[in-house]
């Protein structure tokens, strides 16, 4: 059964959902970007229940100035005390639970990793969002992809005889095709150590419970993440796929790779 309730948080009232479940291992559900609990087409909605209908409750919020949450949106960055007041709000609306797995996509997994320690058992961590935002908004992203990813893209037009076709006939804008295959060149920057991607990779090394990396290889964001982070110590998990929410059939993988932790 799906209840809506509500939770403080410094003061102010924060909106929630818990899909309810008689397992003792819940899955916490915490939103990336300005997304509301439902998420992107209600792709979190769906999830939720699909992973309550398999035995677990589920736990979904929205942070300070999302949704119907009250309060000054801070951006994931300041999101520690949203996170902190959910798991409390989370143990008590569910008593039974005495585990719980968090899961975050885009930069809600990454500020699952910058705000350890917190009291969570495991973490679900998909796609981490690496790019520094230089408007405060959370969306800043380079003008290029990921080197990586503009190799893939190369790499796939090379064999392609229409491709190949196209740039004999001269329909293949030169100017842009200079511009990515210089960007193959350019010697990757060492990241600054107060940089978004050191301070993740400094938290992975040092994590105090289970964590698992959920990738989309096809993904801009997960590709920087891969290009510009070192998750050595931690298993990562690959899905040959370019849904950076995991949408449509990759919504099955996800919710495997999550029940898969919820055990």
């Amino acid at each position: 059964m799906r209840h809506q309730l509500s939770f403080v948080c410094e003061g102010t009232a924060l909106a929630a959902t818990l899909d309810d479940a008689p397992g003792t291992s819940g899955l916490l559900i915490v939103s990336g970007g300005n997304e509301i609990r439902s998420g992107a087409h209600r792709g979190m909605a769906t999830l939720a229940q699909r992973i309550a209908e398999a035995g677990h409750p589920v736990f979904r919020f929205d942070r300070r100035g999302i949704g119907d949450s009250e309060g000054e949106n801070g951006g994931f960055e300041s999101s520690a005390p949203d996170i902190a007041a959910a798991i409390a709000a989370f143990r008590t609306a569910a008593p039974q639970v005495a585990r719980i797995v968090a899961f975050g996509n885009c930069d809600a997994a990454s500020a699952l990793l910058l705000h350890q320690p917190l009291p969570l058992d495991a973490l679900i961590l998909a796609n981490p969002w690496t790019y520094e935002d230089a408007d405060g908004d959370g969306e800043a992203e380079p003008a290029l992809p990921p080197a990586a990813a503009i190799r893939a893209r190369y790499l796939s037009r090379l064999k392609d005889p229409k491709s190949l076709l196209r740039l004999v006939k001269g329909e293949v804008d030169l100017r842009k095709l200079a511009r990515g295959l210089s960007a193959l060149g350019r010697r990757k920057a060492e990241a600054a150590p107060d940089s978004l991607a050191a301070r993740l990779d400094k938290t992975m090394a040092a994590l105090p419970c289970p964590a698992t990396i959920l990738l989309a290889t096809g993904d801009r964001t997960a590709q920087a993440f891969a290009e510009n982070c070192r998750p050595d110590a931690l298993p990562v998990e690959r899905l040959d796929s370019a849904s950076h929410s995991f949408a449509g059939a990759d919504g099955d993988w996800l919710a495997t790779r999550i029940l898969e932790r919820l055990g």
